[in-house]
Protein backbone atom coordinates (compact mmCIF):
# COMPACT_ATOMS: atom_id res chain seq x y z
CA UNK A 1 0.00 0.00 0.00
CA UNK A 2 1.54 3.41 -1.36
CA UNK A 3 0.72 6.31 0.60
CA UNK A 4 0.82 9.74 -1.04
CA UNK A 5 2.04 13.32 0.06
CA UNK A 6 -0.91 14.31 1.70
CA UNK A 7 -1.74 11.75 3.77
CA UNK A 8 1.42 11.28 4.74
CA UNK A 9 1.81 14.84 6.30
CA UNK A 10 -1.63 14.47 7.71
CA UNK A 11 -0.42 11.54 9.83
CA UNK A 12 2.50 13.22 10.65
CA UNK A 13 0.84 16.69 11.76
CA UNK A 14 -1.58 14.15 13.97
CA UNK A 15 1.40 12.26 15.61
CA UNK A 16 3.10 15.54 16.81
CA UNK A 17 0.19 17.24 18.12
CA UNK A 18 -0.49 14.12 20.21
CA UNK A 19 3.37 14.19 21.62
CA UNK A 20 2.86 17.98 21.63
CA UNK A 21 -0.87 16.86 24.22
CA UNK A 22 0.87 14.37 25.60
CA UNK A 23 4.04 16.68 26.59
CA UNK A 24 1.59 19.44 27.67
CA UNK A 25 -0.44 17.39 29.51
CA UNK A 26 2.42 15.98 31.77
CA UNK A 27 4.24 19.31 32.41
CA UNK A 28 0.10 20.00 33.33
CA UNK A 29 0.52 17.45 36.08
CA UNK A 30 3.97 18.37 37.02
CA UNK A 31 3.47 22.08 37.80
CA UNK A 32 0.13 21.48 38.68
CA UNK A 33 -1.17 18.48 39.94
CA UNK A 34 -3.26 17.38 43.00
CA UNK A 35 -3.50 15.38 45.68
CA UNK A 36 -5.42 12.63 44.45
CA UNK A 37 -8.98 14.88 44.50
CA UNK A 38 -9.25 15.69 40.78
CA UNK A 39 -9.82 13.16 38.25
CA UNK A 40 -7.57 14.35 35.73
CA UNK A 41 -4.08 16.15 37.15
CA UNK A 42 -4.20 13.18 40.52
CA UNK A 43 -1.93 10.77 38.16
CA UNK A 44 0.49 11.62 35.66
CA UNK A 45 -0.93 8.63 33.12
CA UNK A 46 -4.34 10.58 33.28
CA UNK A 47 -3.27 13.81 32.43
CA UNK A 48 -0.90 12.16 29.70
CA UNK A 49 -3.79 10.45 28.33
CA UNK A 50 -5.89 13.37 28.33
CA UNK A 51 -3.17 15.74 26.83
CA UNK A 52 -3.03 13.04 23.88
CA UNK A 53 -6.30 13.33 23.08
CA UNK A 54 -6.53 17.13 23.42
CA UNK A 55 -3.66 17.23 20.73
CA UNK A 56 -5.71 15.04 18.41
CA UNK A 57 -8.57 16.96 18.88
CA UNK A 58 -7.02 19.78 17.94
CA UNK A 59 -4.91 19.06 15.32
CA UNK A 60 -8.07 17.51 13.73
CA UNK A 61 -9.78 20.71 14.03
CA UNK A 62 -7.47 22.77 12.80
CA UNK A 63 -6.73 20.85 9.83
CA UNK A 64 -6.74 22.29 6.28
CA UNK A 65 -9.96 22.16 4.62
CA UNK A 66 -10.17 21.01 0.87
Amino acid sequence: MKLNNVSLNASTKLVLSMLIGAISGYLFYAFYGCDGSCMISSSPLNSTLYGTAAGAILSRRFAAKK
